[in-house]
């Protein structure tokens, strides 16, 4: 026994020294005094005896020591809402041998960052663990960082957490928001004696004389929960403790590492264990002459001392906390303890038909019925009599309302006159059943299914009366009241008489159908004459003796509950409480000997139960290493985890086991986390066959498959900060945590279950107690089992004592089962913790592996589910690539007889003989996948054959998985941009164009990848990594053949013509290719290569980050994800570039759609772009690149939208240069030395007079500009008026457009400085959808035409001249203004001037009011108006289409954002919440207000009907949610917030509430496959498939945002 477990054992069996012998004194108990917890909240600071949890503490605060591991770190990454997901609500966590730290992770900026806290009763800051006291931990309010939360765990429980904080902004709710629960359980830490080794250095097995399995005393280990194999004992069986020694030598020596006793407490008059009549006194059987229950507590605790120091084992024993023996003493004293009519009233009809049960049985004889049963007609003639007999007791009476009683009552009330006045709802003229709906919908039938007199249902008399008189307002006298009132009452009885009859029948089934199981089937007891004392069923009632003793209580009390089960019950309702009627309906399989324990809702309901049952389970704790808690899922939690509790205060490291029936594993886990308890009983004898049994073992006995990958791919190495807060931060390696399932102890039959003879045949069990052997789990058996017991012994009337063995005899299967147990335990300590299992015919092949030395163990099983067969069956050879495999034993059972040749003394398995197999040499051979080892079944191995190989792979480096992960960063480091794009990223178009058509990896069964780099490999891989899922067709693949590795070296060689660099990375994965193709065995083969691409993906995504600004490395893995985009869009093909001599990089709009040639580059796209993909990220060459392509295009005052490589552009875009100047001058901002690019000198694509010339024409590049004079080209051009036609108008150039819609018009309006332009015919802004369906007539008709001045254009022209007139102020910019001909003179307009005419016009043209009566304050036409307070989509639109003005579309915002000084602040925040209302969808914006008349929310380009407004997809733009206005939105939303809303004292409101808006983009780049964010979605973020899958503008706009928040969050630190 461990020094902690004698304190404890001393400190209860002291507590007791004062009590008499057995713990009674005149019948009465002296328990320990009780201590009930009171809730807690806040400061653990204590004082007193040092706690595991302290110790903890110390251990982080001390300094790290040389050579010291790294910190375990377990990651649990909680969601959004600040719970863990469904799958992560229970976590498992190891023994805490070593302290480690649980870290709670948190994305940044999602709901719990608002004044989060943790809060659990894990003890954060040391002392003992108390299940109500909680402790709270702030969470970091750094809205750019993730939040981690680590808690240093040092010590094992079970544990909960939950995260509280405000509700966001906006919220009607008021109190702070609490998160979902998680639970995590900490398993106890076993200490036990190691055994030497069961082999020889040769694999031989040995004896126990050569030393194989011995007991080493010296040393000790710790044992992890799956290295427990457990052998059930019965102590009655055993004999007195004295001889106990015989056992467990026995026990030790078949491997076994733990003994289970069933209760071992003093035994009721029925004798089952499970019957206890003293909780506090051991069974005074067990001892050689008496003891007190204190002599007797420190003899067991002696005893068990024995097993654990001098025999290695641990020792469990059943906990019964449900129910005492119905001769249990104490109850005389306390009846209380016990559902009673008294306590529990609606018992009463329940015990009246118990009664009414005995009193049949007993005068059968005198009533002439059959006092036996011999047939069915004996069955039904007694359940008729029942019947009789029930009906007699008008058990009705206490269901229904008492007619006459109701009516005399409200008789008495109307003419006593105290009728109060009616104030309930009109019932005049309803009907009588609408009357009694009425009662009943509003509770006013009192004592309604109470159950606990006759006629104890009712309605008040004085409602009653005040009731009838508004109801029937024709009757006046109280008799005919009276009367109506009856009418009523018996409407109201329609439904109880019928719940009546029905419950009578349920009850009658029940025990005919009781009857005829125990006295007539014949798989029954098959009970004998039926008498007062064998009644006809068990009885549901004890009744305690009427004494002197129990004189002083109520009679009612006497008569208390017996416990039971019952079929498909809900675990979590106790069914003796109402509503339930089970007792009433007979539906519990109950125990008689039972009486069920009322503990109520806690302590002060039944103070001495609750103190008597902590002082029972802390005697136990204090001498046992586990607990089984029996009938678990019929224990309420809250009595569960009281005592749990209060036994782990004993003993920290009380390992507990249940065996639970809750019908789901989903309650499973409830019962589990709640409780702590560490494993789950699973027995392999529920299997029906083969298949079934592979499951089980495959569900609870694999653990990892062979080649798992998530400990070799996903653990990583980081710096830890300390947990406490001070000191060094350590090395640590960090583990995800993806959720656990309950653990298993997998038990080949329990102990209260059928023997193999009776449910499969006595050979199985040498093949199923293997198997079950070789399960990655706790692990039991009961002695019955190894010695081949013919069938399943009585524990209540079995009193013959089991027969010593050693182990080592030829009968039974302990010989066979003595090596598996050892080799089970050292599988185990040696951490063979990958398996493989297979299932074949009748055999069923379970093969364990260490994960790094890749040695293993083999077990072939012949299993034998049908008696009888001999034949050998089929199993096709084994074939182990590049392992070698030796044979280490093999055996088979001859039984040669099945009949029971137990002594009347003695228990005696079957007679048998375990007959050992010559040893079978595995065939080697080598083909064309390499070297293997075979191993085939021989011609004699009979159905319940085993045999075990020792197996090792040969040629594999131990080293191998750290070899795949050295020298990564220094094989990207010198990669840029571009080539990261080759090396990460390309689409299939991309790839084809850059290559000469090669594509991308298309992988059999599952398709291609949407990527050709490593990113297309990773989509595949995530899951697989996490889940282990080696049936991936991925992995499939990977087993066939080496393909992909070599595709993958070969791509990367191929291109690094143009891209040299590419050297680096290529060589690095060729050179660890090669070791896998020459080494690995190709079931390892996807491990090994998962380990490799997932290693260089990280390094890419490092090296990536290596070029980013300070923004995206500082920042949350959502910012570095988008910023991943702009490498993901910017790359290298040769049908599109910025230059028309040579390819050179651009920028994809989005992939796959735009992925090459003329639809890869466009202008408003690179510029919507541009910001957010180059300038945040710190990519300003690429942003100066695409500046400088762009302005040399400048033609007409535009640039182009199709740029076409420079060498076909197409001018028809109104909006492009404004897109454009913005991004100058935002280029200008942040680049450094940004403004030196106004003076670069760029070469232009047009002859100045427009002239079209083709790219290699002399007159192309004839002359060059600086980006100052494009700029002011582009102002001078606009306030001139531009109007051209488009070059090579017509179909050629635009196959859909009608001829007019070739014609450009731009001009100023000079009374407001506005830019107009456009017609009806064609679309010059982003909402650029032309019709193109003959048969719905919308060809050449534009969806969304905003000729006019839309506003956004408006916008980007104040921002542009905004900030030219400040650089032209500081002589920073060459220009003053533009020439204009105002009121026919021509003159200098400054930038100032013209930004001041916007200032002026602006909100009069543009705002819609939210008073009519200020329209007339406004350019506000009142009939047109659809919805107020909002800003006008465009100003001006033409002749007859002046409606569209008014459209509520997501376009404003963007005029907010660059130009806010436009906007009245209080308009313009009344505008966003409006938008944030009805606009702003999961991922996107609504591109149009669903409530007009145009909206349309899902777009189809292949819809060719006949509907004019969705036809070819005509509605682009009028209701699809686009994902790139959501940045323009939230950053306008942040500004006037912080300006005029509630982020005015406190930005952080803001940006927790506008931050919430992208949690769904999290989560979908996290998990789409081409790591981005659409286009656009359908309605309601609904998935819309003609969308490219990853645009551009839709991360760069959110990359904008998420920068406004970096800097505001780092202005507030």
């Amino acid at each position: 026994m461990s020094a902690a477990l004698s304190k404890a054992a001393d400190a209860i069996t002291n507590s007791f020294k004062t009590a008499p012998a057995n713990g009674h004194s005149n019948g009465k108990v002296t328990p320990h005094p009780i201590d009930i917890p009171k809730p807690h909240l806040g400061s653990a600071a204590h004082t007193g005896p040092k706690t595991p949890a302290d110790e903890g503490l110390e251990f982080f605060a001390r300094d790290l020591q040389p050579g010291e591991a790294p910190i375990q770190v377990y990651e649990l990454h909680l969601e959004e809402d600040g719970g863990p997901n469904k799958d992560r609500g229970y976590i498992r966590l190891p023994p805490p041998t070593t302290p480690y730290v649980l870290r709670l992770s948190l994305e940044a900026g999602t709901p719990p960052c608002k004044n989060g806290v943790l809060k659990t009763n894990f003890p954060l800051e040391g002392g003992s663990f108390g299940r109500e006291k909680y402790y709270e931990r702030k969470l970091p309010t750094d809205l750019s960082k993730a939040i981690q939360i680590d808690l240093a765990i040092s010590a094992p429980g079970a544990f909960v957490y939950w995260i509280e904080y405000d509700p966001p902004m906006f919220s009607t709710e008021t109190a702070r928001i609490k998160g979902r629960e998680g639970y995590f359980n900490v398993d106890p830490i076993l200490k036990i004696h190691p055994r030497a080794p069961i082999l020889s250095d040769k694999g031989v097995p040995l004896t126990v004389a050569q030393g194989g399995g011995k007991l080493l005393s010296d040393k000790t280990v710790n044992l992890p929960l799956d290295g427990i194999a457990i052998l059930t004992v019965v102590s009655k069986w055993m004999g007195p403790i004295s001889n106990w020694r015989t056992h467990f030598t026995e026990a030790s020596q078949r491997g076994y590492t733990m003994l289970h006793f069933t209760p071992l407490q003093q035994r009721g008059e029925s004798r089952s264990p499970y019957s206890i009549e003293d909780q506090l006194a051991y069974d005074r059987d067990l001892f050689d002459k008496p003891l007190s229950s204190h002599e007797g507590a420190v003899k067991m605790a002696g005893t068990l001392k024995i097993a654990r120091e001098e025999f290695g084992l641990l020792s469990m024993t059943d906990v019964v906390l449900n129910h005492t023996a119905n001769s249990c003493k104490w109850l005389w004293d306390h009846p209380e303890a016990g559902y009673s009519p008294k306590n529990s009233p609606h018992l009463t009809p329940a015990l009246e038909l118990d009664d009414a049960i005995m009193r049949l049985s007993a005068t059968l004889v005198s009533r002439s019925l059959p006092t036996k049963v011999t047939s069915q007609q004996d069955v039904t003639t007694l359940v008729n009599a029942l019947r009789d007999d029930m009906r007699a007791l008008n058990f009705w009476q206490y269901y229904v309302l008492d007619v006459n009683g109701e009516k005399s009552k409200v008789k008495a009330a109307l003419a006593a006159g105290k009728v109060p006045q009616w104030t309930g709802d009109s019932l005049a003229g309803k009907t009588v059943l609408e009357i009694s709906q009425y009662l009943t919908n509003h509770g006013k039938v009192e004592n309604l299914h109470a159950f606990s007199s006759r006629f104890c249902t009712h309605v008040e008399p004085s409602y009653a009366a005040s009731l009838v008189k508004a109801a029937f307002t024709e009757l006046k006298t109280p008799e005919e009241l009276s009367e109506a009132w009856g009418r009523v009452v018996d409407v109201l009885n329609v439904p109880l008489y019928a719940e009546w009859e029905e419950d009578t029948r349920v009850a009658l089934d029940n025990v005919s159908n009781r009857v005829r199981y125990m006295r007539l089937d014949s798989d029954g007891p098959k009970l004998g004459e039926i008498s007062a004392r064998t009644p006809l069923v068990e009885t549901y009632f004890t009744r305690l003796p009427k004494n002197a003793q129990t004189a002083k209580h109520d009679p009612t009390s006497l008569s208390v509950a017996n416990n039971g089960w019952i079929w498909g019950a809900d675990p979590l309702q106790n069914f003796a409480l109402p509503p339930s009627k089970v007792y009433l309906r007979r539906e519990v399989i109950v125990w008689g000997d039972c009486v069920k324990l009322r503990f109520g809702s806690g302590p002060n309901d039944n103070p001495w139960l609750w103190a008597y049952m902590k002082a029972y389970v802390e005697q136990l704790a204090g001498s046992f290493d586990g607990f089984r808690m029996d009938n678990c899922h019929s224990t309420p939690l809250h009595v569960g985890t009281y005592f749990l509790d209060a036994a782990r205060k004993v003993n920290p490291n009380l390992y507990v086991c249940a065996e639970l029936f809750t019908g789901s594993e989903e309650m499973d886990t409830v019962f589990v986390s709640h409780l702590g308890i560490n494993s789950l009983i699973r027995e392999s004898m529920n299997a029906w066959d083969p298949a079934e049994m592979s499951r089980l073992l495959y569900r609870h006995g694999v653990g990892k498959p062979i080649g798992s990958m998530d400990g070799a791919c996903l653990t990583s190495k980081d710096e830890l900060p300390n947990p406490t807060g001070h000191g060094a931060p350590r090395p640590c390696l960090i583990t995800p945590l993806h959720g656990s399932a309950p653990h298993a102890l997998l038990y080949d039959v329990t102990h209260d279950n059928e023997t193999p003879l009776h449910k499969r045949s006595a050979e199985d069990a040498l093949s199923t107690g293997g198997l079950v052997t070789f399960a990655w789990c706790a692990t039991g058996s009961n002695k019955g089992f190894d010695d081949l017991y013919p069938k399943l012994l009585d524990l209540v009337n079995e009193e013959r004592k089991y027969e010593i063995l050693t182990g080592e005899e030829e009968r039974g299967i302990s010989k066979m089962k003595r090596l598996l147990n050892h080799l089970h335990v050292e599988m185990v300590l040696g951490e063979y913790n990958e398996g493989y299992v297979h299932q074949e015919n009748d055999y069923i092949v379970l093969h364990r592996v260490q994960h790094t030395t890749q040695k293993g163990y083999i077990l072939i099983a012949h299993t034998a589910f049908h008696k009888g067969g001999k034949e050998r069956g089929w199993l096709k050879p084994i074939q182990l690539r590049r392992t070698k495999a030796k044979f280490i034993a093999g055996a088979a059972i001859n039984v040669t007889s099945y009949d029971d040749i137990s002594s009347k003394t003695t228990l005696l398995g079957l007679p048998s003989k375990l007959e050992e197999l010559p040893p079978v040499e595995p065939v080697e051979g080598t083909d064309a996948a390499g070297p293997y080892s075979e191993i085939r079944v021989p011609d004699y191995f009979p159905p319940g054959s085993v045999m075990v190989f020792e197996t090792q792979i040969h040629g594999l480096d131990s080293s191998l998985d750290e070899v795949c992960k050295e020298g990564v960063d220094a094989a990207f480091t010198d990669l840029d941009l571009v080539d990261l794009n080759v090396v990460l990223y390309r689409a299939d178009g991309e790839e084809r164009d850059a290559t000469d058509g090669h594509g991308t990896y298309d992988v059999p069964g599952l398709g291609p990848n949407v990527y050709c780099g490593l990113e297309g490999w990773m989509t595949a891989l995530r899951q697989i990594m996490q889940y282990n899922d080696l049936g991936h067709p991925l992995c499939a693949h990977l087993r066939g053949g080496t393909w992909a590795l070599d595709w993958i070296v070969n791509r990367l060689v191929n291109q690094q013509t143009t891209f040299p660099k590419l050297r680096g990375p290529a060589a690095w994965l060729n050179e660890r290719f090669e070791k896998i193709k020459a080494s690995v065995p190709d079931f390892l083969r996807p491990k090994y290569f998962a380990i490799v691409i997932y290693e260089a993906y990280k390094g890419a995504r490092r090296a990536v980050m290596e070029l980013c600004s300070d923004f995206v490395v500082s920042g949350h893995s959502f910012t570095q994800d988008l910023a991943l985009v702009s490498v993901q869009m910017h790359g290298l093909v040769k049908s599109a570039s910025l230059d028309p001599a040579k390819p050179v990089p651009s920028l994809a709009a989005g992939l796959p759609h735009f992925s090459s040639s003329w639809a890869r580059c466009w202008g408003r796209d690179v510029f919507i772009s541009l910001r957010g993909l180059f300038l945040t990220t710190g990519n300003f060459e690429a942003a100066r690149a695409h500046i400088l392509a762009f302005c040399s295009t400048l033609k007409h005052g535009l640039i182009p939208n199709l740029l076409d490589s420079i060498r076909n552009p197409r001018y028809n875009s109104r909006d492009s240069p404004w897109w454009m100047l913005q991004n100058i001058q935002d280029y200008v901002l942040s680049a450094p030395d940004g403004v030196a690019i106004l003076a670069e000198s760029v070469p232009r694509r047009f002859p100045a007079d427009d002239t079209w010339v083709s790219w290699n024409d002399p007159r192309a590049y004839a002359y060059s500009s600086t980006v100052a004079e494009v700029i002011q080209e582009i102002l001078q051009r606009h306030a001139d008026g531009i109007h051209f036609r488009e070059y090579n108008a017509g179909p050629n150039l635009d196959m859909q457009m009608t001829d007019a819609g070739f014609n450009i018009d731009i001009y100023v309006d000079w009374k407001s400085g506005i830019i107009f332009g456009g017609n009806k015919h064609n679309c010059g802004t982003w909402m650029d959808k032309m019709g193109e369906s003959y048969k719905a007539g919308n060809k050449g008709h534009p969806g969304t035409p905003r000729d006019g001045a839309p506003v956004e254009i408006t916008g980007l022209l104040a921002s542009t001249l905004r900030w030219l007139d400040q650089l032209s102020s500081k002589k920073a910019f060459p220009y003053k203004g533009v020439e204009a001909e105002i009121d026919g003179k021509r003159r200098l307009v400054t930038y100032k001037e013209w930004h001041s005419l916007l200032m002026e016009s602006f909100e009069y043209n543009y705002y819609v009011p939210l008073d009519p009566k200020e329209d007339v304050k406004y350019n506000c036409k009142t009939a047109l108006v659809n919805r107020r307070g909002i800003y006008k989509d465009v100003h001006g639109s033409g002749p007859g289409r002046e409606w569209s003005d008014y459209q509520l579309r997501p376009n404003f915002p963007i005029a907010m954002t660059v130009a806010p000084e436009l906007f009245d602040e209080k308009h313009a925040l009344e505008a966003l919440m409006l938008a944030d209302r009805v606009l702003k969808g999961p991922l996107g914006m609504k591109t149009l207000d669903p409530s007009d008349q145009q909206y349309r929310g899902d777009y189809d380009n292949s819809n060719d009907g006949t509907d004019f407004s969705v036809a070819k997809g005509l509605n682009y733009h009028n209701g699809p949610e686009w994902m790139w206005p959501m940045g323009y939105f939230l950053r306008a939303y942040l500004y006037f917030d912080t300006k005029a809303g509630s982020g005015q004292n406190d930005a952080n409101e803001t940006l927790q509430y506008l931050l919430t808006s992208l949690l769904p983009a999290r989560r979908h780049i996290r998990s789409a496959p081409w790591a981005g964010l659409p286009e656009l979605t359908n309605r309601n973020g609904a998935y819309c498939h003609d969308a490219c899958p990853t645009q551009a503008w839709s991360a760069s706009t959110l990359l904008d945002f998420l920068e406004d928040v970096h800097n505001i969050s780092r202005a507030n630190l």
